[in-house]
């Protein structure tokens, strides 16, 4: 026998909204014992239309609130267009609604669901990253459950570690050690079509964030992060979203007329101290010709906010205008383009010879006239 808990979260965006901490929920029933209890973290990023008749993308996280088996059905997302102060100069002020079909099912009864993977949704202009997911329904006794039915993905990801009895005297470092150069990891955000591609990158990525009073880093790998987004099509946002169980990455690609460049960066992180929310909307990076890529080589590091720093490696991205899956003629970072330095270098050449030519005429003309002085 199979029961469901329609299981609904309705969020209406308005100018108290804190992007913070994973959001918890319980709700109690007419007694006051607990009947379900929901924890979890999870990440938007909504397209929408504005007054200049430009599509934008907005990436935000849902904010902190205070032998049978059964299934969660649906998850509601509502968000009101009329906040400015989120989606800036939309054409529309109405409040629209999205229902997510997430897969949460076969939990055993009297056991909480929990599922540290990442799974995103993209549905109706809105992109849903659901992540370290603990949640029980149908609670019997009033109190939440100690055990737990772990969700297919973490449990393909998890190993057992062999257990060994070993005594080591181990000398601690006193300075942690440096990450290696992160991999150059290839990502595409396909069509729907044919197979075919609408936007590609390829890049090592390293992020270094504010988890309270300390700095740490982190590489971006490619086993751990599942890649999704949106497609740009007649002057919309591109979007590329990299999410995992405890980090999610929105990059928004935006045209501006025959150009296009980075222009927002949003990066949640799940944190010792809690959930990070880290990122800037007004970003000018990577700027290129539409219907080209961007390249750099060189690493890069781009101060993104006071709290996040990324650093980038053998970058190269195309999020427009990408043909057969393969990337276009590239235009170079100031740092890669050598081509720069060809003149500049024969210029001085030349302007050096002209120097010794000059000195040696002049030191010439003055042998001869000493030479031929008046008696």
């Amino acid at each position: 026998m199979f029961r469901f808990a329609c299981l609904t979260l309705l969020l209406l965006l308005g100018s108290e909204i804190r992007l913070s901490h994973c959001t918890e929920v319980q709700v109690n029933n007419t007694e006051g014992k607990l009947c379900l209890y929901a924890d979890l973290s999870v990440h938007f990023a909504v397209t929408y239309n504005s007054t200049d008749k430009m599509n934008h993308t907005v990436a935000f996280s849902l904010p902190e609130v205070e032998n049978t088996t059964y299934n969660v059905r649906d998850i509601v997302f509502k968000y009101n267009l009329a906040d400015n102060s989120t989606f800036k100069n939309a054409s529309s002020n109405e409040t629209k609604s999205v229902t997510f079909s997430p897969s949460i099912s076969k939990v055993v009864m009297d056991t909480y669901y929990s599922c540290k993977s990442a799974d995103t949704l993209d549905k109706d202009f809105v992109v849903q990253t659901l992540s370290n997911v603990s949640l029980q329904a149908f609670i019997s006794n009033g109190n939440k459950s100690d055990k737990d039915t772990v969700c297919a993905r973490d449990r393909s990801t998890t190993t057992a570690m062999p257990t060994t009895h070993t005594t080591t005297v181990t000398t601690l470092p006193t300075t942690p050690t440096p990450l290696p150069t992160p991999p150059t990891v290839n990502y595409t955000v396909p069509t729907g079509v044919n197979g075919s591609v609408c936007l590609k990158a390829s890049m090592g990525l390293q992020l270094s964030y504010k988890d309270g009073a300390d700095f740490h880093k982190m590489n971006i790998g490619k086993d751990q992060f599942k890649t999704s987004g949106k497609c740009g099509v007649n002057g919309s946002d591109a979007t590329l979203v990299l999410s995992s169980s405890t980090v999610n990455m929105t990059f928004t690609f935006h045209e501006e007329g025959k150009k296009f460049l980075l222009h927002a960066l949003n990066v949640t992180i799940k944190g010792t101290n809690g959930t990070i929310n880290q990122g800037n909307t007004n970003l000018s990076l990577w700027e290129a010709s539409v219907g080209s890529s961007y390249m750099c080589n060189k690493e890069q590091s781009y101060n993104i906010s006071n709290g996040l720093t990324l650093n980038t490696f053998s970058l190269q991205v195309q999020p427009f205008g990408v043909k057969d899956d393969k990337f276009a003629t590239a235009q170079e970072c100031s740092m890669d383009d050598t081509n720069i330095l060809i003149p500049i270098i024969v210029g001085a050449a030349l302007a050096g010879l002209i120097v010794i030519v000059l000195i040696a005429y002049a030191i010439g003309r003055r042998k001869t006239y000493v030479g031929y002085q008046s008696l």
